[in-house]
């Protein structure tokens, strides 16, 4: 039984700051009253524009990890206002304006995503306004993310978007790429548990969100939205069931893994069998890319993940090899 990992010591050292956003955590550079409100010229550019009626009280939102995420609110208008980190994209996820721009315009009119009504991707800070979705942060209820990833994997994909690994020996490069950058100890013990076996590549070019954790789904109604659409792309939808079934993303964001019976029901809601059969497979290499993942921002003060990889690694034996190397997908 290994002793305890270099990032859950390096971690522990660390406090887990969720007040306004993720940069208050160890390790981060502190705030400054510009991070805390939006800058006053951007304020002043909206209400030239005539998306605010007079100076708003901006509430910052909680959840996002990255960037600055301010609601909005007035008598006729309720809006969230995102300002972009430059440096703001990971290993794993993109922070990518371009690509939420895109997205949301292409998803207006679709409710699976919040409408919309103007930014700058170019601009030096990056930045996005949209109509705050109404509802409640996801904490229960898996068959309705089972339904909006459904009806996002089924949307017409979008051109311009990157394709996201595909298949084991990508996901494998990808992990790899991980590792590389971390330094404890615990590197060498997550290369010895590569999974073995082969799931070849799909082929597939759909539309996924690549970061549906609970933090980023909205549901009112019995219906579910997704936010934060700066890491879209194209390729297997497998891959958005990964991370929405991570055990650490669930502790991170939820505050616990799904169950079980949750994991099961999610599973079983989802209409694509096919989809759910490549999720199976690859499953063993999703797990060994997340707690690669998890060990890179623990090394980085982000004490939560420490956790997360423990739950990750724990997760590796029972999915150690592919069940079959399943065929690509013929499209």
């Amino acid at each position: 039984m290994p002793g305890p990992c270099t990032a859950a010591r390096v971690a522990r050292s660390c406090r887990d700051a969720r007040i306004v956003g993720p940069d208050l955590r160890c390790g981060a550079r502190a705030l400054t009253p510009t991070d805390i409100s939006p800058p006053a010229e951007l304020i002043a550019r909206l209400r030239r524009g005539g998306h605010l009626a007079a100076d708003p009280a901006p509430v910052p939102l909680e959840g996002g990890r990255i960037n600055r995420v301010w609601r909005l609110r007035g008598v006729l208008y309720d809006l969230v206002l995102k300002l972009y980190d430059p440096e703001g994209a990971t290993p794993l996820f993109a922070n990518d304006p371009l690509r939420e721009a895109a997205c949301l315009s292409a998803l207006a009119d679709s409710g699976l995503a919040p409408v919309p009504l103007t930014g700058d991707a170019q601009a030096e800070r990056p930045w996005i306004l949209y109509r705050h979705l109404p509802g409640k942060g996801w904490t229960e209820g898996v068959e309705a993310v089972a339904c909006v990833l459904a009806r996002v994997h089924d949307h017409a994909p979008l051109d311009e978007l990157p394709t996201a690994p595909d298949g084991s020996a990508e996901i494998t490069r990808q992990t790899l790429e991980i590792l590389s950058l971390c330094r404890s100890a615990d590197v060498e013990e997550l290369r010895r548990c590569q999974p073995r076996g082969d799931v070849v590549a799909s082929g597939l070019r759909r539309l996924v969100h690549g970061d549906p954790v609970p933090g980023n789904i909205v549901v009112q109604g019995g219906r579910a939205a997704l936010i934060d659409w700066q890491c879209p792309a194209l390729g297997d939808p497998a891959g958005d069931l990964a991370i929405f079934t991570s055990p650490a993303m669930q502790r991170i964001y939820r505050g616990t893994p799904l169950s079980a019976a949750e994991n099961d029901a999610f599973l079983g809601a989802y209409p694509d069998p096919t989809t759910v059969e490549r999720f199976h497979a690859l499953r063993p290499w999703y797990h060994w890319r997340m707690a690669a993942y998890c060990l890179y921002q623990a090394e980085r003060g982000r004490a939560d993940y420490a956790e997360g990889l423990t739950l990750e690694r724990a997760a590796l034996p029972r999915h150690a090899s592919a069940r079959k190397s399943v065929r690509p997908i013929e499209t």
